[in-house]
């Protein structure tokens, strides 16, 4: 049997053909012969060993010619003996060749197989040369500093994250009580959320239920009526301000909650004590924003938004005054009719010969006479439209104000600048935020805020709006919701260009930002605006990805205060540190240690070295000390070229020298500049934009003029730094980026600068004193100054504060406070609903049981907080379009659409 039995092709059910008979040679008479006698034997044998596979491949024979060989001359073949015949010689048969099927692959010649070894073994030696190679080169690349390795994660991705941020408000405690997450002392062990809910409990005298499911929500209180509120009343002499021309609408207060959520963390910087902010408190998203249009619909004026989640208790927001129809709200007449109401506090408004392009308070149509005189009708014609109960009131009102001092009239008034742009989308949220800012600075304030939109028109090629007063006006109906149309003050980067011609541009960043665009030259539009506007006295620069979950009258009031009794001594060295009270103590402690390490120095990586026998000197001459004090700057430090001067006559002068000033001088002055995250020395920093300042002489070994900058742009400036800012630009040809040019000018022209600690919150839980290390680790112990400083490539440490340009946990924490999902934590079942199947002591966040209803949070600024996407109710098309008055029921009626805030 040979291999052909294994085929698989072959059936089971054929029959095998029998044998063929074997006949055996007739005896001859004669000698037989040997050649016969050899053959024989083996053509049987060969048949017999043969017959399996001729039986299997009897379908495939194929005939042959005769053959005299025997069977081992035609290999695979059988020869047939048939019978003879008598009279007949015997003949071998001829014999037939039988195929095999081929059952294997084509099998290559012997030779292309040689070849095709011959070239797999070069490729293979070929392959390990080149990688040899690869790794030589590399390795050589590394050693001369050409390939930087993959950084280490640094060490805050290791700390863990801060959980009690997110408790709310069904876990509420006073202030006094709450044991806070983070920052805890060395002596106390990790924070646990069930041990601190026993200690409160055991503390409580009142039964309360276990669970924070079961509590209720507590009630909520009107900010105006907090002890703690800055916010003026008819007592300090303000009229009050109204929405509508017929003084009927007014604006529900702001409301708030007693204490905070269990174990939330304290600020790590900043203070509120040092700025008077309320500390004891927190808001919720309806106390904050229920005045503005969120949590009703739009049919009854509302956005349509924060109609789900938690809401237990967001009725007590239109409890004493009812929810505002905001469909036809003009903010720009409200303001003018505030500011008229109120003229008499004020300082006369300078005139204007022309109605500006842009929002004037005066409409620019006032004179000197004028503005003496006021318009006292308008009150008395509101008066007379006023329903009883709010006549009533305002009687009431007029005769507290009867026994109130008389205002002097000589208050300044500020502008609010809040700066966009004109393809920016906006939303539900950034439409109610802006009325939070208009509300609580213009109108709560009687007047003494106006609220400004500076928007850029990107491409003015596009839209030329500086052809006619029609296309300009065209443009903002085109970009801006309808109620805030008429506070627009359009600028361009070729209005710019045409401005402040012969600006010598440095191309810090590439040829796509020039000097005078949104990124470099955004401080030029704020120049232009305050030449145009000489009715104010000061402008707060604002950004539409700020937010404040307080009140804004009662945060900017309060800074601003402050910062007008901070004495110049020591100022712009205070300035430059981040204030730290777990670390440093109290302000007088981080006053005098400012001091001391300004005087004295501090060791630093970039000196500890110097003193050390056998190393190479920064000086020859002379031993480099290990640690060197630095000057304090008092008085305006000026270019080291006179040339580069601008009207140094003007600049103030200290009255006496360093040492003997008693922190007097300064006390009770208005700040020039008041910033929210320190003034820095970007001198030696690793900060890209360091050397971006322009315009100066720098030859004969001059360098750089002295500077000082601060991140994030969003800060307070007279109008005297202003217009210097302007004159230094247009006539001097002087410009930095805009975050380094206010400061470097009050520097250079000695005018006071304030850098306001607000508090400022961390995501994680660091260890308080590597954060002062890392956030003070520039030149004798400041932020900057230094290779070590945390402005450039360290500013990755400051991803985790609520304030900074690029900050992370400002937007996710705002967002879980509005309800929102934010990595798949949070949301509407994780307010309303515990899960009880996770851990109780809130290691982690996606831990949390939940269940503690939304988040209250204390008065806090978040920077950067952009594109929250709220939930919107949809509605019919009819019904919206029988809000705006344009479509029937009977049209669409089927339809359903989206609200659209730019309607």
């Amino acid at each position: 049997m040979g291999l052909s039995s294994l085929n698989p092709l072959r059936s089971r059910d054929a029959k095998r053909p029998p044998k063929l008979p074997l006949y055996k040679q007739v005896p001859s008479s004669s000698t037989p012969s040997p050649t016969k006698e050899r053959y024989s034997d083996p053509e049987s044998s060969s048949y017999d060993e043969s017959d399996d596979e001729d039986a299997d491949s009897s379908d495939y024979e194929s005939s042959s010619p005769p053959s005299s060989g025997s069977s081992r001359r035609t290999s695979g073949s059988s020869s047939y003996m048939l019978p003879k015949k008598k009279g007949q010689v015997a003949t071998a048969a001829p014999s037939k060749r039988r195929l095999l099927p081929r059952r294997h692959l084509y099998r290559l010649p012997n030779k292309v197989i040689r070849y095709l070894c011959a070239t797999m073994m070069l490729a293979i030696i070929a392959f390990i040369v080149t990688l040899v190679r690869a790794s030589q080169l590399e390795n050589q690349r590394m050693a001369e500093g050409k390939i930087e390795k993959k950084p280490t994660p640094p060490p805050w991705e290791s700390f863990q994250f801060l959980t009690r941020y997110y408790g709310g408000i069904k876990t509420l405690v006073p202030f006094d009580e709450n044991v806070p997450q983070y920052p805890r002392l060395e002596d106390e062990g990790p924070y646990n959320f069930t041990n601190a809910q026993q200690q409160q409990k055991s503390s409580d005298s009142q039964a309360e239920p276990t669970s924070p499911t079961a509590r209720k929500v507590p009630p909520s209180r009107a900010f105006s009526d907090h002890p703690g509120s800055a916010l003026p009343s008819s007592k300090d002499g303000i009229h009050e301000c109204f929405l509508d021309a017929h003084n009927t609408i007014r604006i529900p207060p702001v409301r708030y909650y007693d204490g905070r959520p269990m174990g939330f963390p304290n600020s790590v910087m900043g203070s509120y004590e040092l700025l008077s902010l309320p500390e004891d408190i927190c808001f919720d998203r309806f106390g904050r924003y229920g005045p503005y249009g969120y949590g009703y619909s739009i049919q009854t004026g509302g956005l349509s938004v924060g109609e789900h989640g938690d809401i237990e208790g967001s009725e007590d927001v239109w409890k004493s005054v009812k929810k505002v129809d905001w469909r036809n709200i003009n903010w720009a007449e409200a303001q003018r009719r505030c500011y008229k109401a109120n003229a008499d506090r004020y300082k006369p408004l300078e005139p204007h010969s022309a109605p500006p392009q842009g929002f004037y308070i005066g409409e620019g149509k006032e004179d000197p006479a004028k503005v003496k005189a006021r318009d006292q009708a308008h009150v008395e014609t509101a008066k007379a439209t006023e329903p009883a109960l709010t006549k009533s009131k305002e009687e009431t009102q007029e005769q507290e104000q009867e026994q109130a001092p008389k205002p002097a009239g000589d208050m300044s008034r500020t502008a609010i600048v809040v700066r966009c742009w004109d393809e920016f989308k906006w939303r539900e949220e950034d439409i109610m935020n802006l009325r939070a800012i208009i509300a609580e600075l213009s109108l709560a304030s009687g007047g003494r805020y106006d609220v400004h939109l500076l928007v850029q028109v990107r491409n003015d090629a596009r839209n030329p709006v500086w052809a006619d007063d029609e296309t300009y006006l065209n443009h903002i109906k085109d970009t801006v919701p309808a109620e805030f149309q008429g506070m627009v003050t359009l600028w361009s980067e070729t209005q710019m260009l045409a401005v402040y011609q012969g600006v010598l541009d440095l191309w810090t960043k590439g040829p796509n930002l020039p000097v005078h665009g949104s990124y470099r030259g955004l401080q030029m539009a704020m120049q232009h605006f305050a030449s145009k506007h000489p009715e104010y006295d000061y402008f707060w620069q604002w950004e539409m990805d700020i937010r404040y979950t307080g009140h804004y009258y009662d945060l900017l009031t309060k800074m601003e205060t402050w910062a007008k009794e901070q004495p110049r001594k020591g100022i712009w060295e205070r300035n430059a540190r981040f204030y730290m009270p777990h670390t440093h103590g109290t302000w007088e402690d981080f006053k005098q240690m400012a001091r001391v390490q300004t005087e004295q120095g501090t060791l630093s990586p970039e000196n500890l070295w110097d003193n050390v026998p056998g190393l190479p000197k920064k000086h020859q001459d002379t031993p480099a000390p290990s640690k060197k004090g630095e000057e304090s700057i008092w008085g305006p430090k000026r270019p080291a070229d006179e040339n580069d001067w601008l009207s140094p006559e003007s600049d103030p002068i200290p009255p006496t020298t360093y040492e003997r000033d008693k922190y007097v001088w300064g006390v009770g002055e208005e700040a020039d500049l008041i910033t929210l995250n320190p003034i820095f020395n970007p001198e030696g920093t690793t900060w890209q934009l360091s050397e971006d300042i322009t315009g100066y002489n720098e030859s004969a070994g001059i360098g750089k003029p002295p500077r000082r900058a601060q991140i994030i742009t969003a800060s307070r400036m007279s109008r005297r730094l202003l217009m210097t800012m302007h004159r230094e630009t247009a006539f001097k040809k002087h410009h930095a980026f805009p975050e380094m040019w206010p400061a470097t000018v009050a520097l250079h022209h000695g005018y006071k600068a304030v850098y306001a600690p607000h508090p400022v919150y961390v995501d994680r839980e660091w260890p308080t004193e590597y954060m002062t290390r890392i956030m003070n680790g520039g030149k004798n112990g400041a932020a900057g100054g230094s290779r070590n400083a945390v402005f450039g490539d360290r500013e990755h440490n400051l991803k985790g504060m609520t304030w900074f340009y690029n900050a992370g946990f400002s937007s996710n924490l705002y967002k879980r406070w509005l309800g929102l999902k934010v990595n798949n934590d949070g949301g509407e079942l994780f307010e309303t609903h515990a899960d009880l199947s996770k851990e109780k002591d809130d290691r982690t966040v996606s831990t949390m049981r939940g269940g503690e209803g939304r988040m209250c949070l204390p008065p806090m600024l978040l920077h950067p907080v952009k594109e929250v996407e709220l939930p919107v109710e949809e509605i019919r098309a009819g019904e919206e379009g029988r809000l705006k008055g344009g479509k029937n029921d009977e049209q669409g009626k089927d339809a359903e659409v989206i609200s659209d805030p730019n309607a």
